[in-house]
Parts: C-alpha cells; structure tokens; sequence
C-alpha cells in the first residue's frame, strides 16, 4: 500500500447545503479558484438559488450553485455556477460530487435543463452530458438569474461559452 492511498483512505467528504452564514465561504472559495478578482462582483445568493459547499477534512474545498429560474409553461430551469475546488483538493473527487449533487437536486425539483457558462471546463461538463449552446439561449431561458443580470451589466455573457444539459424531457 503507497503512502497515497493510506492519505485516501483518511479524507472525510461532506456535502453539504449552503445556509445564509456559508455566503461568505462560497466568496472565498469563488476568489480562491480564480473565477472572481473581484469579491464586490461576486453575486452568491440564497434568495432563488441553492448552493453546496464541499468540506475536506472539515476544511470547506468546494462549492456550486444553481440559481432557480421562474417555471413557466414549458416547466422551469436553472443555472449551474460557481462551480469550485481549492487546486489542493482537486484530484479527490469534490468537482464530481458537486456537479452530480446540483445535477439530482434539479432533477428532483423538476427542471427541464440546466445552463452554465465555461470558457476552461467544457470538457468536464461534456461528461456529464452538456452541450455548448449559444449564449443567447440562456439570457432568454434565464433573464433574471444573478449571473445573467452581472454578465449582462459587466459585458461578459456574449464572449462566454455557454453550455445545457437536458434534465427531464
């Protein structure tokens, strides 16, 4: 047995939902990746959105979002964001624990589809089965997310990549 899989052995992953005293943690973990410089533009809420943080070791690693867009008669749908792992913690299964925590929680609250914007990770999402769509179709599936609210105002959504994963047909 290597020294490696000793380590593994000992990791303790929770998973656990986001509560409002977490708000400040998810910020952290979003500058600490890279996906912000800007802690004033990061736009975590709880208000429409449910998030996760990954703790290693009792140590927060890891997070994801979704921010809940409102149903209407073709059912409703959510955007996946905020999707983060400290690089110390990568390579443990975190990214994929969360991804697949967002992806059963909105099929469980009856989502059709899922968005996401990725410029680096697309290859990661592609595995779990999304598709790259055009920026335009997530503004009109979910004008009123935070995210698309911030990307529209700070003039990034139509550069980024946007990508959708069927959930319930």
């Amino acid at each position: 047995m290597t020294a490696a899989h000793d380590a593994y052995n000992f990791l303790h992953i929770d998973l656990r939902r986001a509560e409002t005293t977490d708000l400040d943690t998810i910020r952290d973990l979003i500058l600490a990746v890279g996906l912000s410089t800007e802690r004033s533009a990061i736009t975590a809420t709880l208000a429409g959105c449910t998030y996760w943080i990954a703790d290693l070791n009792g140590v927060p690693a890891g997070c994801i979002g979704l921010e809940h867009g409102e149903p209407n008669q073709e059912g409703s749908v959510s955007l996946l964001r905020s999707a983060s792992v400290l690089p110390a913690a990568r390579r443990q299964g975190l990214g994929r624990a969360l991804a697949l925590s967002a992806l059963t929680y909105a099929s469980l609250r009856g989502d059709r589809a899922l968005y996401l914007f990725s410029s680096d990770a697309g290859p990661f999402w592609q595995l779990f089965g999304f598709v790259p769509v055009s920026s335009a179709e997530v503004l009109a599936a979910l004008p009123a997310a935070p995210q698309v609210v911030s990307g529209e105002c700070r003039g990034w959504i139509h550069t980024e990549l946007a990508w959708k994963r069927v959930v319930n047909s």
